[in-house]
């Protein structure tokens, strides 16, 4: 165990010097707000075009690589920046408005109906009397009432005799 020597101290590295930033080569395609207003042009659609037919569009006909998620990220931040800055109109507001303010709505209403039940006493009700159960003809009295088919065919018989 002697016999291993220790490891020699690594040399002290020196600072290397960041490379001159190489000029960055344009793409290949326009910038996302051109081709979006492309797109919304080219679709022609009454009540304006959705997104997923926006991405349908910029991935046929421009040069924008085969990763649809990417671009679909790209188009996104395109169309909230475009709305944003009013370039663009959101025909259909979005569905369902901010979810805290409808959670926070509810729970006012909630309380609301709480306290309007707890305003007002619940009136006794009368209770029932208990009916005596009706009792079952029976079957002979019935039978007494109406022959019985055997009985109705004689007495046919008899009368047409």
């Amino acid at each position: 165990m002697a016999d291993v020597a220790a490891p020699a101290p690594a040399p002290a590295k020196s600072p290397k010097k960041k490379a001159a930033a190489k000029p960055k080569k344009p793409s290949a395609h326009p910038k996302y707000n051109e081709m979006i207003g492309k797109a919304i042009a080219a679709l022609k659609e009454r009540g304006g075009s959705s997104r997923q037919a926006i991405l349908k569009y910029i991935m046929a006909n421009f040069n924008v690589g085969k990763d649809a998620k990417s671009v679909n990220a790209h188009l996104k931040l395109a169309l909230r920046a475009g709305v944003k800055n009013n370039s663009l109109k959101q025909s259909k507001e979005l569905e369902h408005p901010d979810l805290s303010e409808l959670k926070r709505q509810n729970k006012l209403k909630r309380s609301q109906q709480r306290q309007k039940k707890a305003a007002k006493p619940k009136a006794a009700k009368p209770k029932k009397a208990k009916s005596t159960p009706k009792k079952k003809k029976k079957r002979n009295q019935l039978e007494k009432k109406r022959p019985s088919l055997k009985l109705r065919n004689q007495q046919q018989k008899s009368s047409q005799a």
